[in-house]
């Protein structure tokens, strides 16, 4: 079945790509227009068609058809995008993987402000502190984008946009859903995951506003997978809490001053690991976020600066004692949009970041004076838009980390939109730095001689639109080089610097075939290959698809499949001279999910009901070893707009 599925999707590839070649006078029409704007490519908003890269927007009506999905599981369905953790129950750890890179490489963004945990081993955002009820759109740009956005940002960026005050005096919205929480091996269809909020805003002359609070309480699984299948495991429960304000203020035409403020909250309870149940473990983790944005227009261009503070505590509760971790992180990036002439502009800017942790437990400490570090990153980018096709965008950053001293990163990226074609074609050459997290240089499994890491990644590929844009075909084959990725070997329970390469390579397409105003289908195959898999469960092979139809003005209905082919998992995360490849690592199956939702509107444009179930075959498959996975369940909710 695996391989059927991998021949049809790479037929239809090329089908499409021969219909391009041999029908182009024929069925396209004279220029491509794409209407959509995208920030992520140069911070400022760029007319999709002007830019080099894939960026895969997520809007707000794409989250509406997804309504019943966490923001994990809507994310693991781009292409090129893997998060290991999303198919187990509420409130399992994630593991976020770009292109095969590890969660290291991957730089999260809430309304473009860095967002990370400095306390974690990755220096990565815990997505489990968002709820998908607070966001307004995503965009997901591949590839590395360090240039603009500074370490971290190897292999893409997710770009997260919250939602934001309305146009009205006032106006509100609540909701409530709830469903069942279940594995394949129960047929317990009762209530076990609730989700509930309400949000207000509205603009008064000069100022808006917007206030939201959001709460989610599950049960009903357990992490862990019992190994025999008469074992009862105790079910483990996830709760969140979730509360933003964001107030802004236009004292002029010019000026835009942004402020916001946020707090988020869960306890999880955990297990003792793959196929180990445990009564008592347990863990709470609690955010504050604070930020300052303005924004000045003038004549030529536009200043920006975006800046905030996060404070993240943790507590684990693990084998009977605490384990308390406290990080702090301070962002500041200033950047400046000037426009020398009618196509090209010039974005400069210098980014301070900050980053300081401490950990506590009855086997180690970490104080807050030792581990921490900072780095001052002034940088560049020029954006040239043709008015012939040609665009192209170049930049570099000069990394000072008080650390690693210097490092200086770059990148290319030219492309090319056809006049009598609609047609881009586009290539890009992006080096990284991704600095060691100061749990791997001061924890006790750290090593203080860690050598920072360097990425260089190529990629080629096009856009192209058939049957008078109704059609559009995307595709892209990437190449990343890893030099001194860092690896942890259970062996030794150290981190350490792996000798030599690390390659990743793949190819990325996507189809999106809109039949008329009512029905619309998108489908995505992604091959990536790893040549040390770094016990990211990788899937070789992966494919999306989906319909959605609107059969009524009110009524929509929509159908999703996922195939995710066999991964391969080593014990240990590089191979030491020692490694056997039969003894320390394992082949997880395959498997095929399918998801549907429907959607009603009660009261148009003021109240609306879903019903989603997902995995409706109740497929039992392994997305971690050891670990529980959800099988059938449903999910109804309710929308009130006021």
């Amino acid at each position: 079945m695996n391989k059927k599925i991998v021949r049809i999707s790479t037929l239809c590839v090329l089908m499409s790509v021969g219909a391009f070649a041999q029908q182009k006078g024929i069925i396209f029409p004279a220029q491509n227009e794409l209407n959509e704007v995208v920030i992520s490519d140069s911070k400022f908003a760029l007319p999709k068609e002007k830019s080099g890269k894939v960026i895969v927007k997520i809007t707000a009506e794409d989250l509406k058809k997804k309504q019943g999905q966490s923001l994990a599981a809507v994310l693991s369905t781009v292409a090129g995008v893997e998060i290991n953790g999303n198919q187990s129950r509420n409130g399992k750890d994630l593991g976020l993987y770009i292109r095969g890179g590890r969660a290291h490489q991957v730089l999260i963004l809430i309304d473009g402000v860095p967002v990370t945990d400095a306390s974690g081993i990755s220096l990565s955002y815990d997505l489990r502190l968002l709820p998908v009820e607070q966001v307004q759109s995503i965009e997901i740009m591949k590839g590395a984008a360090s240039t603009l956005y500074g370490s971290g940002a190897a292999t893409g960026v997710i770009n997260i946009t919250l939602k934001k005050a309305d146009d009205k005096d006032l106006a509100g919205n609540v909701y409530v859903n709830m469903g069942t929480q279940k594995d394949a091996n129960k047929n317990d269809y009762s209530l076990q995951d609730f989700n509930q909020g309400f949000s207000f805003s509205g603009k008064k002359e000069k100022i808006n506003y917007f206030t939201s609070l959001n709460i989610t309480e599950t049960k009903g699984i357990s992490e862990a997978r019992p190994e025999n299948e008469n074992d009862t495991f105790e079910d483990d429960h996830f709760s969140r809490v979730n509360s933003l304000v964001k107030i802004g203020f236009t004292p002029t035409k010019k000026w835009i001053l942004d402020f916001f403020a946020n707090f988020d909250r869960y306890k999880n309870d955990f297990d003792s690991g793959s196929f180990a149940d445990n009564l008592e473990n347990f863990s709470t983790s609690e955010q504050y976020r604070v930020g300052f944005s303005p924004k000045y227009k003038y004549d030529s261009g536009e200043f920006v600066v975006n800046s905030s503070a996060n404070l993240i505590d943790r507590s684990i509760f693990n084998y009977g004692s605490f384990s308390y971790y406290k990080s702090r992180s301070i962002n500041a990036d200033a950047f400046n949009k000037y426009k020398i002439a009618t196509q090209l502009f010039l974005v400069t800017g210098a980014q301070f970041q900050f980053h300081e942790m401490s950990n506590k437990s009855d086997y180690s400490q970490i104080t807050k004076e030792l581990a921490k570090f900072n780095m001052i990153d002034p940088y560049v980018t020029a954006v040239y838009n043709s008015d012939f096709g040609f665009n192209f965008n170049a930049g570099a950053r000069f990394n000072m980390h008080s650390k690693y001293g210097n490092n200086w990163v770059f990148n290319v990226n030219p492309s090319y939109a056809f006049a009598n074609l609609p047609l881009k074609m586009l290539a890009s050459y992006s080096t990284a730095f991704v600095a060691p997290s100061l749990y791997q240089l001061y924890s006790p499994y750290g090593d203080l001689n860690l050598s920072p890491e360097k990425d260089r990644t190529i990629e080629l590929g096009f856009e192209a639109g058939l049957l008078n844009k109704k059609l559009t075909l995307t595709s892209v084959v990437f190449l990343r080089e890893e030099i001194d990725a860092i690896g942890f070997d259970l062996m030794t329970s150290k981190y350490f610097n792996v000798n030599g390469l690390n390659k990743a390579k793949g190819i990325e397409t996507m189809v999106v075939y809109t039949l008329n105003d009512k029905v619309n289908f998108n489908a995505n195959y992604t091959f990536s290959e790893l040549e040390r898999q770094s016990r990211i469960l990788n899937p070789k092979h992966k494919v999306n698809a989906g319909i959605d139809v609107l059969a009524t003005p009110r009524l929509g209905f929509s159908a999703t499949y996922q195939f995710v082919s066999d991964r391969y998992l080593e014990y240990t995360t590089y191979p030491a001279p020692t490694y056997n490849p039969v003894l320390n690592s394992e082949i997880l199956k395959d498997y095929q999910l399918v998801n549907a939702n429907v959607r009603y509107e009660l009261i148009k444009k003021r109240m609306n009901i879903f019903v989603a179930a997902d995995n409706i075959l109740d497929k039992n498959f392994v997305e971690a070893r050891g670990f529980s996975t959800r099988g059938r369940n449903l999910k109804v909710g309710l929308n009130v707009v006021f």
